[in-house]
């Protein structure tokens, strides 16, 4: 019988074995035995490898890892066979909670941890680090990927740990854009958000801030500004575009919104560039310097002004020129066999509209999570076919005199409609030359308004132009709509 070193060896799951065999544990001892699975690992520590659980290995903590351990359990498939390699210190969480709830001050119940690991954003269980040792599967916090072989299917962390995979899914996620530190960019007082350590500090901050500029107008700028109002201090959001959140929001729209976070407090300053930040006599940041000249004192700086995929060290993979992020087909396959790729650092075949795309959000990290793993541990062939979707939820704190919720669902193309006085509820419907409503944009709509939006973004159907823009309220309007629907075309 082959040594124990000899079984370590990894195949992965495109294997044409038609069988493969691993070691089990049996009582006291271990015995080779043969499994009708495709691809096997074994957890013996003598071959110099620094993982146990070998079969599966995620790279990135992050929340589409969490999803897709999830899934791993969920087909009895996780305990001593999947590995989890991670920059962070804690399990993977619902990282939406970092710009909202988290952010509120702490008479205002603030989100903290345990209470949003993930999967307790899609009404699941609460997986802390006890559930991923209660699952048989195997964590290593603290230890980002360095360097990849995939000739030799191994991998090295930033500690010197050499590790096995069979079967790899890449879930790195993105990174934060950072202004250069020759402007600035690294003074104390200035903050990026991509993780907790992150939002712990900048909550440090605020609790003595008394003046915040928030660089960026879109979701981080709009979702950080929102929640200094619940801590009542002086903020300034700056950005370069003519409005807020202008890859969504028609001007229109986009007014409304400034109007309520100007009613707030908040003041904004468009059509502008930062020069540079301006450190004070004690080293933090106390002023940014516009373009134009012009001042703007803080004492705490946000930067949201985008983030790029962390593809590093996986670019021989295959990554994708024109969006960015690591190249995979609608199973979430690389070019490499046995590698995949998951969440916002996956370039995939968006379907419905025949595109490659990047989607960074957490809607699309769950459910790419569970597609890939599907793929992997059945026979599934089911290609992606996912609905863009997106949301925010601001100004949600104790005290707050207008709490506001949106939802937006397929694809902002077209001729805009616009429903509603914002008073609470307003509308927004993108139709295409052929009459087809391509998407949908609903703030503040009860539970059965908001489900009928991924029906209408899913189905395109053709509506009545001047039907919606006759429409006296946002209930008339989505009623049209959702007569519309008889006549949709079946995808």
């Amino acid at each position: 019988m082959a040594s124990a070193a000899a079984a370590a060896q990894c195949f992965s799951s495109y294997s044409s074995f038609p069988g493969t065999w691993a070691l089990r544990q049996r009582g006291g001892a271990r015995v080779l035995q043969l499994s009708s699975r495709r691809s096997f690992c074994v957890s013996a520590a003598a071959d110099g490898f620094d993982n146990q659980n070998r079969e599966y290995v995620i790279v990135g903590g992050g929340n589409a890892a969490g999803y897709a351990a999830r899934t791993f359990v969920q087909h009895g498939m996780a305990d001593g066979r999947l590995c989890i390699v991670s920059k962070e210190p804690v399990p993977p969480y619902e990282r939406p909670a970092l710009t909202k709830g988290y952010l509120f001050p702490p008479e205002k119940k603030p989100a903290r941890l345990p209470g949003f690991h993930t999967c307790v954003g899609s009404g699941g269980q609460r997986q802390t680090a006890e559930w991923y040792k209660e699952n048989g599967i195997e964590v290593l916090y603290e230890d980002p990927v360095v360097a990849f072989d995939g000739k030799t299917q191994t991998l090295k962390t930033s500690s010197g740990k050499i590790l096995k995979y069979g079967s790899l899914i890449i879930s790195t996620g993105c990174e934060a854009s950072r202004l250069p530190e020759k402007i600035g960019g690294k003074l104390p007082g200035v903050h990026y958000i991509r993780d907790v350590a992150d939002a712990d500090s900048l909550v440090s901050s605020l609790g003595s801030a008394k003046k915040v500029l928030v660089i960026g107008g879109g979701y981080i700028g709009m979702e950080v500004a929102a929640a200094a109002c619940g801590w009542n201090l002086d903020t300034t959001i700056v950005f370069p575009e003519d409005h807020i959140m202008p890859r969504l929001f028609t001007p229109s729209l986009a007014k409304k919104y400034e109007d309520l976070y100007q009613q707030n407090g908040v003041k904004f300053i468009k059509g502008a560039l930062i020069d540079k930040l301006e450190a004070g006599s004690d080293g933090r940041v106390s002023s940014a310097v516009l373009k134009d000249g012009s001042v703007v004192e803080a004492d705490t700086a946000i930067v949201g002004i985008g983030a790029k995929p962390v593809v590093g060290p996986f670019e021989a993979v295959g990554v994708n020129p024109e969006v960015g992020g690591i190249e995979v087909d609608s199973l979430f396959r690389t070019s490499v066999p046995g590698i995949f790729a998951i969440g916002d650092v996956a370039a995939f075949p968006l379907k419905m509209y025949n595109r490659i795309a990047r989607v960074e959000h957490v809607d699309h990290a769950r459910k790419s999570a569970h597609h890939c793993v599907e793929t992997l541990l059945t026979s599934q062939t089911k290609a992606y076919d996912y609905l863009p979707y997106f949301y925010s939820r601001v100004f949600e704190y104790e005290g707050s005199s207008r709490k506001v919720w949106w939802q937006f669902y397929g694809d902002n193309v077209g001729e805009t409609v616009e429903v509603g006085n914002f008073d609470p509820k307003i509308a927004t419907f993108w139709i295409d030359s052929d009459s087809r409503l391509k998407g949908i944009f609903l703030e503040s709509g009860n539970s059965e308004e908001f489900s009928l939006l991924p029906q209408l973004a899913k189905s395109q159907p053709i509506v009545d132009k001047s039907k919606l823009q006759a429409a006296a309220s946002v209930e008339d309007a989505l009623e049209i709509a959702r007569s519309s629907l008889q006549s949709a075309p079946l995808f």
